[in-house]
């Protein structure tokens, strides 16, 4: 796929596993080093990776509740 006039060329879409931004190799809004990998799959923070263990919590919570 074309990305650019400058004949840049995205190779592969690599995008957080929660929020669905997408990672490059060096994002404009922070280093690279804050990319994470937890159970094999890449997030753009720890905020993310807290926030997906809260909300897969809340719908076990939600899903014993509805069993009740």
């Amino acid at each position: 796929m074309k990305f650019a006039q400058n004949r840049l060329y995205i190779e592969s879409y690599s995008k957080c596993q929660n929020c669905g931004i997408l990672l490059y190799e060096r994002p404009a809004n922070s280093s690279a080093d804050l990319t994470i990998l937890k159970d094999g799959k890449t997030y753009c923070s720890a905020w993310c990776i807290a926030w997906e263990d809260e909300r897969a919590k809340r719908h076990e919570a939600a899903a014993q509740a509805r069993q009740a």
